[in-house]
């Protein structure tokens, strides 16, 4: 699925790049075409200009006149040598309002070597010219068009993304609606058949410890088929939940391993919790740190709480792993175990971050040294 997102995104981005790269060289073609003929036609403004100064009072000068008159979107400064403005083809009430206007026009000009000398019959005269109105736009128009593509391609990726998410979502809410309805069936007739044992004083003892195992895959369940809906919040306090759940997990523990959990002083830290998912997202990361560290070493839980939020750290001294792994572990079905799915960070982030409207992610990690999870609760 996540391959499938990339290769989308790679074809839109790719896709997008080549009607850039096309419209750019064909846009780019047109605009020195224009370039040139813009050129020629001051050429021929400045010829006309030099005829109209060099008729006799009886000549004809209707044929020039006209030519010089036609060009009214190229910008023309004509400055004698002694720096006086002979002629002026520009925004007349910019130059009327701005009397620098004209000054400003010319160095830019200059600036884009825009210019050429000519001689008027009277002297040398250097003729300065800008781009039309329509040269201008031209210009840029291929940065509008890369803009444009962008936000296209942008919403594609986005449209993309929430189709996946949503698919995803649907596989989750099904998976966990599935497991839980085929985990009931076999449970309710354990319980039957429990019953029945319990008819027998000897197998008193065995069948409590079976009964436990029976309310801890019924809880199993019941997550499950809260992971398939909308769970319920309530308000519970966080100090004797880790508390209770570091008992349970050290009981079935190796002996070798230590786990232990600190409040820091506090007593209370309430948040509003789904409580069963909330214990499966602490389980999972107590049990991935016992296979990380392999029958030997400490896990511990740290608890900070303020006004604005609730910081849990699960630190254990494991074998650690790469940088590069940080955000691969919660994708689903990356597993760093020989057997396993994949599913179980996974699944913690999604309770976290949808359901608790918290953050987890990988606070630090060094090989040969462990792992920090990290888990923000804002309120």
């Amino acid at each position: 699925m996540i391959k499938q997102f990339l290769t989308w995104r790679s074809f839109a981005i790719l896709f997008g790049l080549a009607i850039v790269a096309i419209s750019f060289y064909y846009i780019n073609g047109i605009t020195k075409e224009m370039e040139v003929a813009e050129k020629e036609k001051v050429k021929t403004t400045i010829e006309g200009i030099k005829y109209l100064n060099q008729l006799e009072n009886n000549s004809d000068a209707n044929f020039a006149t006209s030519i010089v008159a036609q060009n009214k979107t190229i910008p023309i400064i004509i400055v004698s040598d002694d720096g006086n403005n002979i002629y002026i083809n520009l925004d007349s009430n910019q130059v009327q309002k701005d009397s620098a206007f004209v000054d400003k026009k010319i160095k830019e000009y200059k600036a884009l070597k825009q210019y050429f000398v000519s001689d008027f019959g009277y002297g040398r005269s250097t003729i300065y010219y800008g781009n039309s109105a329509m040269l201008e736009r031209l210009k840029y128009y291929p940065l509008m068009q890369i803009a444009i593509i962008t936000v296209f391609i942008s919403i594609v990726i986005i449209a993309i993304f929430n189709a996946q998410r949503s698919l995803q979502n649907q596989v989750w809410v099904g998976m966990s609606k599935e497991t839980a309805h085929q985990m009931g069936t076999p449970l309710s007739s354990i319980v039957g058949w429990l019953e029945l044992l319990k008819d027998n004083e000897e197998n008193r003892e065995s069948v409590e410890e079976m009964e436990k195992d029976v309310l801890r895959l019924k809880l199993v369940a019941d997550r499950f088929s809260k992971i398939g809906s909308i769970p319920v919040l309530e308000e519970e306090n966080l100090v004797p939940r880790l508390q209770n759940m570091v008992d349970y997990m050290q009981l079935r523990a190796p002996k070798k391993v230590q786990i232990t959990f600190d409040s820091n002083g506090a007593e209370e830290a309430c948040y509003l919790l789904s409580g069963p998912l909330f214990d499966w997202v602490i389980e999972n990361l107590i049990r991935n740190a016992l296979d990380a560290m392999e029958g030997a070493g400490k896990i511990h839980i740290n608890m900070t709480n303020t006004t604005r939020q609730i910081v849990i750290d699960v630190c254990d001294t494991g074998k650690g792993m790469p940088k590069t792994s940080y955000k691969k572990v919660f994708n689903p079905g990356y597993s760093t175990k020989q057997r396993g799915w994949g599913l179980g960070l996974s699944l913690a982030k999604r309770i976290i971050n949808v359901y608790h409207n918290g953050q987890i992610f990988v606070k630090n990690s060094e090989i040969g040294k462990g792992t920090t999870f990290r888990i923000i609760l804002t309120r």
